[in-house]
């Protein structure tokens, strides 16, 4: 981080989205070097064709600190913003790059999660995708996955925007959320499932569509044989 914190300041002088963009693609090479350097090999898995040349609301599964740049490994050749919780922004440097590159959330202040939710439509009439972790925090069960929150598929019946959900099987085995020494090489592989659309859904179907990127994600956490479902 500290290595390219001079590519990062070059992003800050940049309007949001232009350097946002900037920043993204900083993230990649940094998320990248950080997996060449602790051995651990990264891979897509596709089961659908995937469209960069959309917009989605990707959602994924929540487990692990390695979720983030596993997020910049999992998606290229598209734009992006991610919705990241307002306390990292307390961690000193790594929470100025982090408040520039995210969209942020206060969980605890109602109407601040109703300006986030205006931020994240900003980004995606400004054909950008966004990338919400559903579950809100680390999932510390031996469930596939906890409960969703609404926002994610609020917004994606909002704005008519498909969601694409992709699966993080790894992260959990690289990085457990209970020791940052736990980090250790070996294969990290993101799954893109196939997308639902939203067209012609109304907010009377967000529970609907929650319950039914849940099952999907669930059974695929399942069928690829996820470590921690017991």
């Amino acid at each position: 981080m500290f290595l390219l914190l001079p590519f990062f300041l070059y992003s800050f002088l940049f309007d949001e989205i232009k350097g946002g963009n900037i920043l993204y693609k900083i993230c990649r090479f940094w998320g990248d070097a950080f997996f060449f350097a602790t051995g651990i090999s990264h891979r897509n898995i596709y089961e659908e064709e995937h469209d960069r040349s959309k917009q989605y609301i990707f959602v994924s599964n929540h487990i692990s600190y390695l979720d983030i740049p596993m997020m910049m490994k999992a998606i290229r050749g598209q734009h992006v913003r991610i919705l990241g919780k307002s306390e990292m922004t307390r961690v000193p440097i790594f929470g100025s790059i982090y408040k520039k590159g995210a969209v942020l959330v206060d969980r605890e202040n109602a109407g601040k999660r109703l300006q986030s939710i205006k931020n994240l439509i900003y980004f995606l009439n400004k054909k950008i995708s966004v990338f919400i972790c559903p579950e809100g925090t680390f999932n510390m069960t031996n469930q596939p996955l906890k409960n969703f929150y609404d926002g994610a598929f609020k917004i994606a019946i909002q704005t008519q925007t498909p969601i694409k959900p992709i699966l993080f099987l790894d992260t959990y085995d690289r990085l457990n959320y209970k020791s940052i020494f736990s980090l250790n090489p070996g294969r990290c592989r993101a799954v893109y499932l196939s997308e639902t659309s939203t067209k012609g859904l109304t907010t009377n179907d967000v529970a609907l569509l929650k319950d039914k990127i849940f099952l999907q994600m669930e059974e695929g956490l399942k069928r690829y044989g996820a470590s921690w479902v017991k």
